[in-house]
């Protein structure tokens, strides 16, 4: 079927499926100006050439249709049953679905034991529980191994733990880290000389002993030069690095109960300098 846009007289080509959506009423894909296709709807071109295609006249009477081509069949009634009459009638009995047994099969049968209802076994209290107490376990021993490593230096420091642990890693073969504990490193030594080979400057050596139970990192050295009158006139801290140049004793530290010989190079303050104190950080 064809219609014709009434303003740019465009002819569309349209469908049954494209007419009912708006009842009849589009819009032109050309001038996009909305028309009523049902008023030039026609099935057939007009031979060409055509300027207009004929208005379609409205009908004053809707016509009649008569050409059938389907019609639905009805329902069949439906039968409802007297309940009274149903009462009435009496059951047929059926006997096909009987099942004869000979005598000594049901002799056998009413001899056998009954079997007892098997029961549902419940878990016990225990068994409920365990996989809990595994999960609890392991996570306070991970707190414990973390509160340990937080506190691991007064752990490693206590006489009766220390020795817990020290002896542990003896067998496990592992070191424990180094703790620093000043006040048990003894001065046993100390010479303060001119360099014999740098002038302007000072050689100064101090033997430290190690009297705790645990190696300890190599202290931080405080040197204190004095006057005769007691006053201070120069000070010098000195890490581990500066007066040790080898990474592997740096690493082990000062062992328990062993002494090592610290030799130093200070610049040289001068004549006043006649008192010099050790101290260990």
């Amino acid at each position: 079927m064809y219609a014709q846009c009434p303003e740019c007289l465009s002819v569309f080509s349209l469908d049954v499926h494209t007419l009912v959506q708006a009842h009849g009423h589009v819009v032109c894909g050309h001038c996009k100006a909305g028309f009523d296709s049902i008023a030039t709807l026609t099935e057939q071109l007009p031979p060409e050439p055509f300027h207009e295609l004929p208005v379609n006249e409205p009908a004053f009477e809707p016509p009649c249709v008569d050409l059938v081509v389907y019609r639905p069949r009805p329902d069949p009634p439906a039968v409802i049953e007297s309940e009274a009459v149903a009462a009435e009638a009496p059951a047929a009995e059926d006997f096909s679905q009987l099942v004869f047994a000979p005598r000594f099969a049901r002799e056998a049968r009413a001899r056998r034991p009954a079997r007892p209802a098997r029961r549902r076994r419940n878990p016990a209290p225990g068994e409920r529980r365990w996989p809990w107490v595994v999960a609890c376990s392991v996570l306070a021993l991970l707190l414990a191994i973390q509160l340990a490593w937080a506190e691991r230096s007064p752990l490693i420091r206590d006489p009766t733990v220390g020795g817990w642990l020290r002896s542990s890693c003896n067998v496990l073969n592992c070191e424990l880290p180094l703790v620093s504990a000043p006040r048990q490193l003894r001065l046993l030594a100390s010479n303060v000389q001119a360099h014999p080979s740098v002038a302007g400057a000072l050689m100064i050596s101090a033997s430290v002993r190690n009297d705790a139970a645990f190696a300890q990192p190599y202290p931080v050295l405080t040197i204190t030069l004095s006057d005769a009158h007691g006053q201070r006139i120069a000070m010098r801290r000195l890490q581990p690095n500066e007066y040790l140049d080898d990474p592997a004793i740096l690493r082990r530290g000062l062992a328990p109960g062993t002494s090592a010989v610290l030799l130093l190079e200070v610049e040289d303050p001068g004549d006043k300098a006649v008192a010099f104190e050790f101290g260990f950080e």
